[in-house]
């Protein structure tokens, strides 16, 4: 039986539209059309195809698409608008880019775009906020935010979100010794509002000493706003150095949290830790869905750790956790009722430990989809563990593209005594509960969509394209792209006719961490291509 829940409000949104991130403030990578489902999705065939024409790091963006035309970002900060029907290109924006942009450790990565106020925002790879006009691609506003040479490429590699007014978004830097932060300016001016500090410095109890200096702990991922209570949610990244926490053996506020912030000021309402004093990189970056449970309004957000925290959304209070990852051994369980942490995996200095999940976590970063038809969360889950050993790391000697990790061996494993494996679920997101699942060869890395016509797509790292029916799992479409989907997937309609339009082109940093647990994942064809299909008519 599975548990009840009810629909958020999204009925502002068209539905012909992508016009967020993840569609709607909810996250749930749901579309309503259903001119193509189950029944006649064997008649899908290409519309069009665009290519950037860079693929370095490949496509992992989630287009946004309004009113018929798309919008998407390339490698390297290359903006691009098309016609949603005929993938015309309406025009090209290419920043100048500070050449540091070469010598940092996320090299060309750009995940997105965020649309509104008549402009096209995105986050730079040399640490602006950049607004463009949406019909001309004319640069409007440049702001830049961060200064890369002194906090160890803090760049934006994924888009800035829209509260109203307000444009806010965090730097990259779990990784790094720097210091993590949220930033946001007026959204029609550029002019900086305000910057909220993830690392709470001033408590010797969180961060003892000067470790709070160098404690990474960024907002890598976007974050959704609720209009309706004026808040923006948004989750943080791993303390540093990852591994090795001898230095700051306080509860390393606010790394690997859900954060709730007001938009105006700046200030926080509440805050989630999931993670505290996190010694194994596990961010809480992800994204949070919004849904209705028994009456009640909650958050259900994937940690890295691979345990899913179901929050109330007024306060962060813990409705239920559950976990995702079928190997987990860096504690012996999380309490459902509290959040609190169960007996920690000794982690001896200089000695090899087995911790499950890995780096990577149960999951990457690409989202997983909520179809409120079926009430069915549909995420991308793999099991692989690392091999650690933790070692003091000096930050001086770290350089722009080094990272802070706190290791002298970190290897990608298997799971003692058995194999890395990967799949895609189909769960209950209130109790955890398996409706069905799909065994994959590697770990899908793409960002599943889910629609109104019962369908499920999901894309794997060798390029196939699949659509499964949305109650049972049954595969009921395939296409081979060629090179593997990092990026979204997403559905809209121009004119009466539905669209699907697919990120692929592999690229990105996790290819090369997962390859020893997986080897094909080496040596796989990189790309860049934004692929829309339609039914034949």
């Amino acid at each position: 039986m599975m548990s009840t829940t009810v629909a958020a409000d999204s009925s502002n949104v068209s539905p012909n539209d992508w016009p967020q991130y993840h569609r709607t403030s909810d996250a749930w990578r749901y579309s309503p059309l259903d001119q193509i489902n189950v029944k006649n999705i064997d008649k899908l065939k290409v519309a069009w195809i665009h290519q950037p024409g860079d693929i370095q790091m490949g496509l992992q963006a989630t287009p946004i698409v309004i009113d018929g035309v798309a919008y998407y970002i390339g490698p390297n900060n290359n903006v691009f608008a098309l016609e949603a029907d005929t993938g015309k290109q309406l025009w090209h924006y290419q920043p100048e880019l500070d050449e540091i942009v070469n010598e940092v450790f996320y090299v060309a990565a750009s995940r997105g775009v965020t649309v509104g106020h008549g402009m096209v925002y995105i986050g730079s790879l040399d640490g602006r906020f950049i607004a463009l006009d949406q019909k001309t691609g004319e640069e409007k506003w440049s702001t830049q935010i961060t200064d890369l040479e002194s906090c160890y490429g803090c760049l934006f590699s994924s888009p800035p979100q829209l509260a109203g007014d307000v444009l806010f978004g965090g730097t990259t830097g779990g990784d790094q010794p720097t210091q993590g932060k949220i930033f946001a300016v007026n959204a029609l001016t550029g002019k900086p509002m305000w910057t909220f500090d993830i690392l709470q410095k001033d408590d010797p109890k969180s961060w003892p000493g000067d470790s709070g200096e160098v404690g990474g702990s960024g907002a890598w991922l976007p974050g959704t706003y609720d209009a309706k209570t004026d808040t923006i949610y948004i989750g943080t990244a791993n303390a540093a150095p990852d591994f090795y926490g001898a230095d700051r053996m306080g509860d390393n506020k606010w790394s690997a949290s859900l954060l709730a912030i007001d938009p105006q000021t700046g200030k926080l309402k509440w805050g989630r830790q999931e993670i505290p004093h996190d010694v194994w990189d596990y961010d809480a970056s992800y994204e949070a869905l919004a849904l209705k449970h028994k009456g009640k309004d909650v958050l259900v957000h994937l940690n890295k750790s691979g345990f899913v925290f179901v929050v109330d959304k007024k306060d962060g209070g813990i409705e239920n956790v559950w976990p995702l990852a079928q190997n987990i051994n860096f504690v012996d369980g999380i309490d459902p009722k509290t959040g609190a942490l169960g007996k920690r995996k000794a982690m001896p200095v200089g000695e090899e430990t087995t911790i499950c999940p890995y780096l990577l976590g149960a999951r990457s970063w690409n989202h997983g989809a909520y179809n409120p038809k079926t009430g069915l969360w549909y995420t991308n889950a793999m099991e692989v563990c690392n091999i650690v050993v933790p070692a003091a790391q000096e930050h001086e000697s770290v350089g722009l593209a080094g990272l802070y990790l706190g290791v002298s061996k970190l290897v990608a494993v298997p799971p003692p005594g058995g194999k890395a494996s990967a799949r895609l679920d189909a769960r209950d997101p209130i109790t955890g509960k398996l409706k069905w699942t799909i065994d994959y060869p590697l770990p899908g890395l793409s960002s599943v969509l889910t629609t109104g016509g019962d369908l499920v797509f999901n894309g794997s790292p060798k390029g196939m394209l699949h659509a499964y029916d949305a109650n049972n799992g049954k595969e009921v479409w395939n296409f081979n792209a060629g090179s593997g989907l990092r990026g979204g997937i997403v559905s809209y309609s121009v004119n009466g006719k539905q669209y699907i339009l697919a990120a692929t082109g592999m690229g990105s940093h996790a290819p090369g961490f997962m390859a020893s647990a997986f080897p094909e994942m080496g040596g796989l064809p990189g790309g860049a291509a934004l692929i829309a299909f339609t039914l034949e008519d």
